[in-house]
């Protein structure tokens, strides 16, 4: 029976200090979905019998029969914390009231939806990182860990699949321990990688001796702390559970005949964790498998666990994991590391505004964030679009980080380009109506103040994907979300019947709004193209886009990789364009970027936008650039933020800044679409030598100018020995030892390369990583599991652009036939056009 009514949510979200906004992160299959079961069922929302098999947040069809996250889920928690454990929570917490509200995200763990991870973890403040205690941290587990902190997230870790361990793998007690300590140095290994030195979060390792690990069995629904065994021996050792805590991990041995806690291993001494935690488990365990159902009810009364007579019943494993979940239960070890170790909104909100918000810190809007002030200025940030029942409208999903949002409120809507004091991508509406995400279900609510999670009705018109929804008129836009994967697999869809052109354009429209990730892209050759991180990824849009979306049979072409082109070396000419009057010259050379540079513009670190010295001193430092071209950076491109850069290298030219803007217009023209067959540019840099400009301005308008810059930058990079980039995925391999051979000759036939192979500790599996061109990655899958009879499994996320070996102006080459397949498939002409149409002679 659900144990609270939506009046009891809308109270506490009065009070913000108790509330929890957290998402459940980790590698696909080490249990994410079923251990949110355990806590769903501590709500009382289904049956603590069926948590762990019903999977509640996995709400679609298909991630019912797949098995499967694909959407990440929201739902609203609320439980009441033992008063004895209030002590515990070293943050500020309302003191009269134990009840505390868990906004908790269930998200996929397979790298093709990684931006609904990132979605996620947008709006939340913790994170429970779940891992598999079998097959240690994965590349997911690093990449999704990695996202976490970059947005100033606190992760506590909990070790599933320990059932697996001791049933299956049959584990030593002292092997388990140390398969447990190897993990969480993995963790805080990739944790002290990622954290900022000395930042504001203070110490973000995970520790289980202070209760930010938990270990247990989702699918079985028992799981613990050290804080639960520590409560339980406290009046033994005449200890304070604090105290206790610490001597349940680590070298911390007990000798028995001594009564005394000792540092080093001597005889008759017992590790605390292995003598304490362990081996009572291995007994219940022990006795539950293999001895009669006698000896296992009189050990489990000595343990004083109550049983109802239906309970007592039951044989073997049923009857384990009913005793295991009376005595452990999942939902209570998790809601209390929750509870007491992850930020409410007033502490994380302290130091993720200047991460968050846009805008000058000291505005009325980022006060409003950083203080969590429900009497504010509204500032939301609409992360994802939830479709709903009713065809074709969504619920906008996100955050309220200041003010009170309300049913009938009169709001600023602004999309990812809007910029203040102009008016484009902005939209003044009123939103309808104000609702609470209950996983399947949906519940209406009055008004929602700051620190809490909801979705809204009736702003899906004006947003695309997500942006910031404000009252405040001068409120600068939150930061648009960084992806950790980029859509890089595309295939061109058709209708069948071409009288549903209409319906398919709609069907497109939807799909981009329902996935943070997914791009729909109308070409000029009129191909309709949708482009996602890999082959699941566009598998599960495109059912989508047939089946509810646009709801009419689609061709699909085959799957194609989007390139993008570069140039290797400085220019071997200066090079000259006259504009069409003959009156204005742009002389150019091109050159490519220093190694790392392009990666940096990606992750953000250099931005068009940063203070120019800053940026300056960066570029200097870190890539040697000559100091006072650092600071004549004239733009990025493409789009404005791409990693291409143009650099004003001339000495005193008149009139330069009249024709700046039809210059960079050009530059954005010509890198999103470069020389050789349209792909954006990537990775390489224009220096404008000298221009001469005639004296009047008429002569030099933006229809001069615009088509000579362009036909300059592309002259110059025909004369830089232009080359292809392809995407490459890291490819990680779990499999047996026995089948590497297999795994080998199916990476070399698609020109993959291994460059690691480790064992896995404590286990006979072996990972193994590769890099794979994503072309080559296609019915890789099907292939692998042929050659290694199902026993290796891939995981692919992408991961670098690398240069195609060979010139694309050498018949034969690969970089050729690239060349050649994309000029054909986008209509343009079979040669890329020679240098003499671009430059003209002095």
């Amino acid at each position: 029976m659900v144990n609270f009514t939506v009046d009891q949510i809308r109270g506490i979200m009065d009070k913000k200090k108790n509330i929890r906004n957290m998402s459940v992160i980790a590698h696909v299959d080490h249990g994410k979905s079923t251990l949110t079961d355990s806590l769903v069922s501590k709500a009382g929302i289904i049956a603590s019998s069926r948590a762990g098999e019903t999977r509640f947040t996995d709400t679609r069809k298909d991630e019912q029969e797949r098995c499967i996250t694909i959407k990440s889920t929201a739902i609203s928690l609320y439980y009441e914390l033992d008063p004895a454990d209030m002590q515990y929570i070293k943050q500020d917490y309302d003191q009269e009231n134990n009840a505390f509200l868990i906004n908790l995200i269930d998200s996929p763990g397979h790298v093709d939806f990684s931006s609904e991870v990132t979605a996620a973890l947008r709006v939340t403040d913790g994170a429970l990182v779940v891992v598999d205690c079998v097959s240690g941290v994965c590349v997911q587990t690093e990449t999704v860990l990695r996202q976490a902190i970059s947005e100033r997230i606190r992760p506590v870790l909990l070790m599933n699949k320990m059932d697996l361990a001791l049933l299956t793998l049959q584990l030593e007690e002292e092997d388990l321990y140390q398969t447990f300590q190897r993990i969480i140095e993995n963790v805080n290994v990739i944790v002290g990688t990622y954290a900022e030195d000395e930042g504001p979060m203070g110490d973000i390792a995970v520790d289980p001796k202070i209760g930010t690990v938990g270990f247990g069995s989702g699918l079985h629904g028992w799981a613990f702390t050290l804080k639960d065994f520590a409560k339980l021996y406290s009046s033994k050792f005449k200890m304070p559970e604090e105290k206790l805590m610490k001597r349940l991990w680590g070298d911390q041995f007990y000798h028995a005949g001594e009564k005394k806690w000792l540092k080093e291993q001597r005889d008759g001494a017992l590790r605390g964790f292995t003598q304490y935690i362990l081996k009572p488990i291995y007994q219940i365990f022990n006795t539950a498998m293999k001895k009669t159902k006698e000896e296992t009810l009189a050990l489990v009364d000595k343990l004083g666990i109550k049983l109802t007579s239906e309970d007592r019943e039951l044989q073997d494993k049923p009857l384990l994991k009913t005793i295991m979940r009376k005595w452990l239960p999942a939902g209570d070890a998790m809601l209390q590391m929750i509870v007491i170790h992850l930020p409410s909104p007033v502490t994380a909100q302290k130091y993720r505004m200047e991460l968050l918000y846009e805008g000058p810190h000291d505005d009325p809007c980022g006060v409003g964030i950083k203080t969590c002030d429900p009497k504010g200025e509204v500032m939301m940030y609409i992360s994802k679009m939830v479709p709903t029942s009713d065809k074709g409208r969504f619920y906008a999903f996100g955050r309220v980080f200041s003010g009170t949002v309300q049913t009938g409120q009169k709001v600023r809507i602004m999309g990812p380009n809007y910029t203040p004091g102009k008016k484009e991508d902005l939209y003044e509406k009123s939103i309808q109506r104000t609702i609470l995400m209950m996983g399947r279900y949906t519940e209406a609510i009055e008004d929602v103040p700051c620190g809490n999670i909801c979705g809204l009705v009736g702003v899906d018109q004006y947003l695309v994907k997500g942006g910031t929804i404000s009252t405040y008129k001068e409120a600068h836009n939150m930061k648009v979300m960084k992806f950790s994967v980029s859509p890089v697999v595309r295939v061109a869809v058709e209708c069948k019947d071409p009288q549903h052109l209409p319906k398919l354009v709609e069907g497109l429209k939807r799909l981009a709004k329902s996935d943070p990730m997914v791009q729909c892209i109308i070409e000029e050759s009129g191909e309709h193209i949708i482009a996602g991180a890999g082959e699941l990824h566009l598998e599960i849009c495109l059912k989508d886009l047939e089946e509810d979306h646009a709801g009419i049979p689609i061709k699909v072409s085959d799957p194609v990789v989007s390139y993008r082109e570069t140039v290797s070396e400085e220019s071997s000419i200066c090079c000259l364009s006259k504009s069409p009057n003959k009156h204005n010259r742009i002389f150019m050379k091109a050159a490519p970027l220093p190694d790392g540079l392009a990666e940096a513009i990606d992750k953000g670190d250099i931005t068009p936008r940063q203070d120019l010295k800053e940026r300056g001193r960066y570029l200097v430092d870190n890539f040697d650039f000559d100091a006072t071209e650092a600071r004549k950076i004239w733009c990025f491109g493409p789009e404005g933020t791409g990693p291409n850069l143009l650099i004003d290298c001339t000495k005193a030219v008149q009139y330069l800044n009249e024709i700046k803007d039809s210059v960079v217009a050009g530059f954005q023209w010509a890198s999103k679409e470069g020389v050789l067959c349209e792909e954006n540019m990537r990775g390489a840099r224009f220096n404008i030598q000298d221009v001469t400009l005639h004296a009047d301005a008429i002569h030099r308008g933006g229809g001069q100018i615009i088509p000579t810059a362009r036909r300059v930058l592309y002259a110059s990079m025909l004369t830089a020995a232009p080359r292809m980039l392809e995407p490459i995925y890291l490819v990680e391999i779990m499999c047996p030892e026995t089948v590497q051979g297999g795994i080998y000759g199916c990476l070399t036939r698609r020109r993959g390369h291994v460059f690691d192979n480790q064992q896995i500790g404590g286990t006979p599996q072996f990972a193994v990583k590769a890099y794979l061109p994503v072309n080559e990655s296609f019915g890789f899958t099907a292939d692998l599991r042929s050659h290694t009879g199902g026993q290796a499994f891939p995981q692919c996320v992408f991961d670098h652009w690398q240069i195609l070996p060979g010139d694309p102006f050498t018949e034969g080459s690969k970089p050729y036939e690239v060349v050649q397949g994309i000029r054909k498939r986008k209509g343009l002409r079979d040669t890329i056009p020679p240098l003499e149409n671009y430059m003209d002679k002095l």
